[in-house]
């Protein structure tokens, strides 16, 4: 296999490469000068690459002290199923090591995240910004539950009814 390494700082970063694989995994439209912006003002960053092209990315936002949150996870399909990405989120988990770690991700890579040590969250809540269009398929996706959806214990109680 060609040379794959991995980089831990933001300096030096073609940011329409990362751009390009956001885009690519369908996790991003944002331009790259934007990209520039999400990633610099993130805690953690890990950009991998192939050769001198980056074919993976991902980053946390964090308080440096006890809470983190880890998003855009990605690798450009030809190099999954290598252990490439495990080593990427790997490197972004030791750089917020010892803080609570949330999760977002595609409900088709849930399993991998399980084998890594994440549990589901029962009460995990968002709000995203959007049209109806992409809000409606955010949950046709399966990235969010119907809005008054309710687990089986919670049916009956009274702090659960939507009002």
């Amino acid at each position: 296999m060609s040379e794959i390494t991995f980089k831990t700082t933001k300096e030096n970063i073609n940011w329409q490469e990362v751009s390009d694989v956001l885009r690519r995994s369908g996790l991003s439209d944002h331009t790259a000068k934007e990209q520039e912006t999400i990633f610099t003002n993130s805690y953690a960053v890990v950009f991998v690459y192939h050769e001198e092209k980056i074919i993976g990315v991902g980053r946390a936002l964090s308080d440096g002290v006890c809470q983190a949150a880890v998003y855009n996870i990605a690798l450009d399909d030809e190099f999954q199923g290598q252990g490439i990405g495990r080593t990427l989120i790997t490197k972004l988990l030791d750089q917020v090591r010892g803080q609570n770690i949330i999760l977002y991700t595609h409900p088709r890579t849930v399993a991998l995240y399980e084998k890594m040590g994440f549990r589901r969250n029962k009460t995990a809540m968002c709000i995203f910004s959007g049209t109806e269009d992409s809000l409606n398929w955010m949950e046709n996706q399966g990235f969010m539950l119907p809005q008054t959806f309710r687990f089986a214990d919670e049916y009956g109680r009274e702090d659960m009814k939507h009002k």
